[in-house]
């Protein structure tokens, strides 16, 4: 039993080590953890949305809307029409989410930041991976309400949010650094909308892709991977593993190359209409009233007009998925579909735009869809011997559509993938996505995207070692100050003298054979300078360090300036690569750090305009 209790003592205090000592261990071991964590909530989110629904739509307000086959948990298809249900409903849902965020969480509608896909996005570059606990709570929970009453949302965006929310809460639970409580934040978000979606590959990439327009956020790859593929397991585990949407399989023709160009032509142009107008109706209307009004009032009115959208068109209520389904089955006219694009459009831009709780990406992928369907029934009319499956152009138009909005040019075709289990269309979904993304690179859907990460506050240490790591300390030889050189021996009246003929502030100590043996500061000797009884007896030896923190020509200026902030001092020295008692000269940091902004200079010089 001994023996037994000693091998678990030694075995735990090895993965104690292993732990503490590896980064990227640590890491993906919390991102097991976040992707349980996300699984869970994505399945209470699901079935809080879903039941939720059925309740106040189906049951109470008798409203017969389609579901997708991969998720149709209830099978009642309404009662009793009660229409004042509808505007009831998402009214009070929109008093209740702006009385709940200004009574709690104020701070977070400062921003103006009400997609909660953006606001993780936000939170990664603007506040190091730091998300209150309440946030993804109360915004989940309301944007449970707003899409169960009819609002025109998505499930995707708050669980994103949310799964954001629990990595940064295990990230802070465990004192992990600023890095990785950001890199976990991906991993649940990742991790969350991997699950909703059940499309684990799909949701981590897109997840470390969405938060820049033009870059992509590696190091968060594996742990967000771990975590989709742990959040999945959870959610299928409980709902099944069956693809979103039950449809033929669908195969790329060669022939149709030119039509699905076509579709991301179109794409591209209902992309830039339904960004325009989102923005329109949010800034321009929303934030007005706002300002006269208060949060309350204004998530009040977007509930009632939602609501009062929804009686004239009840298309447009919720996420709308089982009318996609519809349109890839070819069950919608084109007018059908034309008139769904206009109206998901204007509905979304006045759940979103009030400040309701909810996603875009799902609406997102909806206009695409619709416009996929629209460009694939009118290539089929025109040419039927060469377009025999337009209800693949639906799901081709959902990739191409959001990776062009939202400026994520791999994971939306991978998720769309995912969602039908099918990868006949892969061909068509990569080009139409990259076409898309070049017609709208001018505009994206969330706001608190950077470019890359130069352009991210979260990168600006790391970009800044980046540089300087590939430079070497011999590169500023010529700004090597030559400063004075004290013998150990020197007395203190000596000292003095030199201290009021110099700027130096850093002196450097060697012995009789000139090789360096100490350095003091100016601040070293303050406490002798007006000691007059005893500075004749003090020697520079007896003020000196010969703790010397040095360094070296064929060093890098990274490691250098690192040694700066061991000792918070302004200069070292610089000796001989292969004799560190030999002097060369004094390196300061402000040289480092103005070689550093020469060398952005000359990478924004090389960046094209």
């Amino acid at each position: 039993m001994t023996d037994l209790f000693r091998s678990l003592q030694q075995l735990w205090g090895r993965f104690t080590k292993i732990y503490q000592g590896t980064n990227l261990f640590r890491l993906l071991l919390m991102s097991v953890f976040v992707g349980i964590l996300a699984g869970l909530a994505a399945s209470v989110f699901f079935m809080g949305v879903e039941g939720l629904r059925h309740l106040v739509l189906s049951q109470i307000g008798g409203f017969s809307l389609p579901t997708p086959s991969g998720e149709e948990l209830f099978t009642s298809h309404g009662g009793t029409l009660r229409l004042w249900v509808l505007p009831t409903a998402t009214t009070l849902v929109g008093l209740l989410t702006g009385w709940l965020v200004l009574k709690f969480i104020p701070d977070s509608q400062q921003d103006r930041v009400t997609d909660g896909t953006d606001a993780m996005t936000r939170s990664f570059h603007l506040e190091n991976g730091r998300i209150k606990p309440l946030v993804p709570l109360i915004k989940g929970g309301t944007a449970i309400l707003t899409i169960a009453s009819g609002g025109s949302a998505g499930r995707e965006g708050p669980i994103t949010q949310v799964g954001a929310g629990l990595g940064s809460w295990v990230a802070r639970v465990f004192r992990l650094s600023s890095k990785e409580r950001r890199l976990l934040l991906l991993a649940g978000a990742g991790g969350g909308l991997g699950a909703i979606f059940r499309a684990p590959l799909g949701g981590a990439i897109t997840s470390v892709e969405i938060i820049y327009t033009e870059d992509f956020e590696s190091e968060a790859l594996l742990p967000a991977i771990v975590s989709s593929v742990i959040a999945y397991t959870v959610f299928t585990a409980i709902f099944g593993n069956q693809p979103m949407f039950q449809i033929p399989h669908f195969a790329f023709h060669p022939q149709e190359l030119g039509f699905y160009i076509l579709l991301a032509l179109f794409c591209g142009l209902t992309g830039w209409v339904y960004v325009k107008t989102f923005r329109f109706i949010k800034y321009s209307f929303f934030q007005k009233i706002k300002e006269k009004m208060g949060l309350i009032l204004t998530t009040g009115l977007g509930g009632l007009l939602m609501g009062c959208l929804g009686l004239v068109f009840p298309h447009v209520l919720s996420g709308g998925y089982g009318w996609v389904e519809m349109a890839i089955l070819g069950e919608l006219s084109i007018l059908t579909m034309l008139l769904l694009l206009i109206g998901k459009t204007v509905a979304t831009s006045i759940t979103i735009g009030s400040e309701m709780s909810g996603g875009m990406f799902a609406p997102a992928l909806f206009v695409g869809g619709m416009s996929g369907g629209i460009v694939g029934k009118l290539c089929a009319n025109y040419f039927p011997g060469m377009v025999s499956q337009p209800g693949g152009y639906v799901l081709v138009g959902m990739a191409a559509f959001f990776a062009g909005v939202g400026s994520a040019p791999v994971g939306p075709f991978i998720l769309v993938c995912e969602l039908t289990q099918d990868y006949g269309l892969l061909a068509p979904l990569m080009l139409a996505s990259a076409v898309c993304i070049f017609l709208t690179r001018k505009f994206s859907l969330y706001e608190n995207q950077m470019e890359n990460k130069f352009e991210s506050p979260a990168h600006a240490g790391e970009l800044f070692a980046d540089i300087l790591q590939n430079h070497k300390v011999e590169e500023l030889r010529e700004q090597l100050r030559q400063p004075h050189v004290l013998t150990e021996n020197t007395p203190f009246p000596e000292l003095k003298k030199v201290f009021s003929a110099t700027e130096q502030h850093y002196f450097p100590v060697v012995n009789e054979e000139g090789k360096l043996t100490g350095i003091f500061s100016s601040n070293d000797f303050r406490s002798v300078l007006f000691s007059q009884e005893v500075e004749d007896l003090v020697l520079v030896k007896d003020i000196a360090t010969s703790d010397i923190i040095t360094t070296t020509p064929q060093e890098d200026l990274s490691t250098a300036l690192t040694k700066f902030t061991i000792r918070n001092i302004d200069a070292l020295p610089v000796v001989e690569d292969g004799d560190p008692d030999q002097l060369l000269g004094m390196l300061r940091r402000r040289e480092v750090i103005a070689f550093y902004n020469e060398q952005m200079e000359k990478l924004g010089s090389r960046s094209p305009a």
